[in-house]
């Protein structure tokens, strides 16, 4: 099915930024009946937007260290006070709201070597919310210039507006960014003070703020796009060489004295199995190509947009607007338009529905005016009907545009023929336990990708070029299956 993409932000009192040696001076506000409900109201949409909750072992395992790191918030000292919940997306990303609602993607997961690196990551969301950052981060958050700010809706209701706003966020990858640099600092400092008393080493602070910027720097490389932009789950002021320094610092004095751990199988063993990148069942987004195997369909975004899976819908966006795709079983074109119009607040009268064909495919297609930060847009539905039923995009533009630049992404959608639906496979994460005469190269080799084979083993498994392995350690593989 079409993943859902709707936005859910709660907000709480902005805090101001502590001091590394002085974040503890501020206590925790105890989770009170307010955020208890903003957080029950926001948390099935935010679940839904990621993809739903991914279940079996790594779930239990997520919701075990989150409770264990978060009773050292002061937001509650019960585990029942929380709600933690490992997230079916291919994005690296982490998040908590008020409420006690504690998130990680299992993508963000997978990255990770350690329960230890886990604990911070929960940690350091955790702190965000005992020290009220919510608010701040509502005021400051974008959407990457795709149409920003826009919070009208076709005919006055504000239905288009809350479309284009949560959409245009994930596909940027923005929820869980744009704190200010002291707000991130404080979080780290606090996920490193809740990791130490919990009973969990610091030092992997550090070493996951380490991994996330070398693979934000690889994909951007599988892109062709900058390899020194700021990693998804950190996207903020200060760059990641600093955070990585000042956390590294501050782990040192909080760690116990003791013997460095050795490597943790537990937690590389529960990883194994686990679902990487794209979920085939939701679709798998492939460079500027969507292509779903059960619904039998594909386009190509034009270059330059970005696409982003949801629950229910599936968004382009770009500079020139955005274009949201949703199933609308098999309603005839015309009708479906007008459903459309009607999900999302607008009041269009069939009479104002153009009936045409696009691709040879039976269409219809209607615009109408949208507000937006006292602009207007042109807010277009237009309803194409596939072998598996009829479909409705739902394209934003500056006014006067009509569809715009996305005709041709229109024009590209199109049945996926039964051998290509057939070809699309999945990867998962297996756990290899290092042979004799294993090397980086060797295992590499097994990675399942046409390109950058060997920095996509190294960045997976921690490893620094030219890193030995020795035999009866493990490593990650990502594998087709």
């Amino acid at each position: 099915m079409l993943r859902r993409l709707t936005l859910a932000t709660a907000t709480a009192t902005a805090a101001l930024a502590l001091s590394p040696v002085a974040a503890s001076a501020q206590a925790a506000r105890a989770i009170t009946q307010s955020d208890r409900s903003q957080g029950a109201q926001a948390n099935p949409e935010l679940v839904a937007q990621f993809g739903g909750r991914y279940d079996g072992p790594q779930a239990a395992f997520v919701e075990r260290v989150g409770k264990r790191v978060a009773l050292q918030s002061g937001l509650s000292n019960s585990q029942n006070d929380f709600t933690v919940q490992l997230l079916d997306s291919p994005v690296e990303n982490a998040f908590a709201i008020p409420g006690g609602y504690v998130y990680v993607t299992r993508q963000l997961l997978a990255l990770m070597n350690s329960e230890d690196e886990l604990a911070f990551v929960m940690g350091h969301e955790v702190g965000h919310v005992a020290a009220r950052h919510s608010s701040g981060r509502q005021k400051t958050s974008t959407i990457g210039g795709v149409l920003a700010g826009i919070v009208g809706a076709v005919a006055g209701n504000s239905g288009v507006g809350q479309l284009i706003g949560a959409g245009a966020q994930q596909a940027a990858g923005l929820y869980t960014l744009k704190y200010g640099r002291d707000q991130e600092y404080q979080a780290d400092t606090l996920g490193i003070r809740y990791v130490a008393g919990a009973g969990y080493d610091p030092n992997a602070a550090p070493l996951i703020l380490n991994a996330l910027g070398a693979e934000t720097a690889l994909d951007a490389r599988a892109a062709g796009r900058d390899a020194t932009a700021v990693p998804t789950w950190l996207s903020t002021h200060p760059s990641n060489a600093a955070r990585v320094q000042r956390a590294r610092q501050l782990a040192q004095q909080a760690a116990r004295t003791g013997a460095p751990a050795g490597q943790d199988t537990a937690f590389l063993r529960m990883l194994d199995g686990m679902i990487y990148d794209d979920d085939p069942a939701q679709g798998v987004i492939d460079g500027q190509t969507f292509r779903h195997p059960q619904l039998r369909l594909r386009f190509t975004a034009p270059a330059g947009y970005t696409i982003a899976n949801g629950a229910d819908a599936v968004t382009v966006a770009g500079q020139g607007g955005q274009a949201q795709l949703a199933a609308a079983g098999r309603t005839a074109p015309a009708a479906a338009v007008v459903q459309r119009f009607q999900a999302i607040g607008g009041r269009i009268d069939v009479s104002q529905v153009r009936e045409t064909t696009i691709g040879g495919r039976a269409s219809a297609i209607a615009t109408s005016s949208a507000a937006a930060n006292n602009q207007r847009v042109d807010a277009t539905v237009v309803a194409m009907t596939l072998p598996t039923g009829t479909y409705t995009w739902t394209v934003i533009t500056p006014q006067g545009s009509g569809i715009g630049p996305f005709e041709p992404l229109l024009a590209s959608f199109v049945p996926l023929s039964a051998t290509e639906a057939a070809q699309i496979r999945g990867k998962r994460i297996r756990i290899h336990t290092v042979r004799a005469g294993d090397t980086i190269d060797s295992l590499s080799r097994q990675m399942a990708y046409p390109t950058l084979q060997r920095d996509r083993f190294l960045t997976l498994n921690g490893l620094a070029d030219g890193a030995t392995l020795a035999p009866g350690t493990l490593v990650k593989l990502v594998v087709t299956g």
